[in-house]
């Protein structure tokens, strides 16, 4: 017989007796991640492109990028009761063939209206595929490969950033943007198929009664917070109609919160709240995702308008967290395990902050072996600090409350790391007054300068909430990975 263990409402999951190990499904649903995030954050390269291929405005690419980022936002939060109700292995098939079929779609497309109903259904295939796969992986590992298996799904969010700017520059250059969304079609179907081979199958006999007004309440609250902030990086900001939304959907999600707090069976059960070492790396997460996903799209900017380089050149040296990011994969669980996860947390917050003060001291004068060596050392810190926040959320997470607590933390890591082109735009903004202000602009980079320090201070933060975590928040876990290594 196949082991059982609980899903959201209680019910007994069923285990397949014989099911591959969790580390091929955890380079499958890695594989799927990065191409959902990769997708997500190639589009800003190619927007001038399609721009003149649409006959609109540059700005105007925005409805497209803003599409995707609601269809995440009003989705992912019914994820796990999607993957209750009708098995985690049908939604994750499912949302592969969605994500890509929508992508051969959008390459196709006409104008941007088609672009944006493309986009809208790209987001709902990939707010279904990633957060119900991951709760694949979760529920095949054991509590001591937590790590580890967090380890092979962070790497996707830390490398599709970085290696958007050159694939995307490349594609552009030397092909046409239609590519950017064609690339998609041999990666989907090759995941489908593998998907359809190994993730086993099981699902609970009955599922709760999905809580309508809970979907309706956290669908248009985020939809309307994610709007606003996505109006901010237009090059025209409506201000008004901006302060609308975000307020609109700050009175939304309060309203849901107190809806969530009060339903018997609600779409996210928020008792997961109550566990410390799950709120604090989410909301000082939050802040340091909003930050490092920022950094590329800042860095790319400051690399062709400011210093003058095509956007080609400018990619390749973003390349170069990526090197970080490899160099220092292997040595993320000894560190945790070594040190703990609030010791880790806060330096690779702080260090993280301190490589973002280096970037605003870049010129165009400043040699490019020392440009290529902070963001090396970011790519380290950046990874180090994803693999530990991304960890320690499930480190008290009792078995039965593991799904609902994927689809809460997916829903934040999601719509915070989506927003970090938002956040780059509104720390640009607010850079130009701060470098009047204190003399910088005659550096001839400005507003870069200040925003780096900006998106600096945001990891400063981070590192002063995760210092609030108990010394031996995450200790349990990191000794079971000890224990269990062979």
């Amino acid at each position: 017989m196949g082991r059982l263990s609980l899903g959201r409402a209680g019910a007994p999951v069923r285990r397949e007796a014989v099911a591959p190990g969790w580390r091929a499904l955890a380079l499958l649903v890695a594989w799927a991640f990065f191409m959902e995030n990769l997708d997500g954050t190639i589009i800003a390269t190619a927007a001038v492109r399609m721009a003149r291929s649409f006959a609109v405005a540059p700005v105007q690419l925005n409805v497209a990028i803003t599409a995707y980022l609601l269809a995440l936002g009003v989705f992912i939060p019914v994820s796990g009761w999607m993957a209750d109700r009708f098995g985690a292995r049908a939604v994750f098939c499912s949302a592969i063939a969605v994500f890509t079929l929508a992508s051969a779609t959008c390459a196709v497309t006409a104008n941007l209206g088609q672009l944006t109903a493309a986009r809208v259904l790209q987001g709902l295939g990939g707010a279904m595929m990633v957060p119900v796969g991951r709760l694949i992986v979760l529920r095949a590992a054991e509590k001591r490969d937590i790590i580890r298996v967090v380890a092979y799904l962070t790497w996707p969010g830390l490398v599709a950033p970085v290696l958007a700017p050159a694939v995307g520059g490349a594609l552009v250059t030397y092909a046409s943007w239609r590519w950017i969304f064609l690339v998609n079609i041999p990666l989907g179907a090759l995941a489908l198929a593998v998907a359809l081979r190994i993730v086993p199958t099981g699902r609970p006999p009955r599922a709760p009664v999905l809580d309508w007004a809970g979907f309706v309440l956290t669908g248009v609250g985020l939809g309307a917070a994610v709007s606003g902030l996505e109006l901010v990086t237009g090059a025209h900001v409506p201000w008004a109609r901006t302060a609308v939304l975000l307020v609109v959907g700050a009175v939304v999600i309060a309203g849901a919160v107190v809806h969530l707090l009060r339903k018997a069976n609600p779409l996210l059960d928020l008792r997961v709240l109550k566990v410390p070492t799950f709120v604090v790396p989410n909301r000082g997460g939050s802040l340091y995702r909003m930050a490092i996903n920022a950094t590329p799209f800042v860095l790319t900017l400051l690399f062709q308008q400011g210093f003058g380089w095509s956007p080609l050149r400018a990619g390749a040296v973003v390349l170069a967290v990526f090197v970080g990011n490899l160099t220092v994969k292997p040595l993320t669980t000894p560190l945790l395990q070594r040190f703990g996860f609030r010791s880790v947390l806060v330096s690779a917050a702080a260090m993280a902050g301190v490589t973002l003060v280096l970037c605003a001291t870049f010129s165009p004068t400043t040699p490019v072996l020392a440009v290529l060596v902070v963001l090396v050392a970011s790519g380290a810190f950046r990874s180090i600090g994803f693999t530990a926040y991304n960890t320690i959320v499930f480190a008290d997470i009792p078995s039965d409350e593991m799904s609902n607590a994927n689809t809460l933390s997916s829903t934040v890591q999601r719509l915070t790391a989506g927003l970090g082109v938002a956040v780059g735009a509104l720390a640009l903004r607010a850079g130009a007054p701060t470098e009047e202000l204190f003399g910088l602009s005659a550096r001839g980079v400005r507003p870069y300068s200040a925003a780096f320090v900006l998106l600096a201070l945001m990891c400063f933060v981070a590192a002063f909430e995760a210092a609030r975590l108990e010394p031996a928040a995450g200790a349990e876990l990191a000794m079971r990975t000890a224990g269990g290594r062979r």
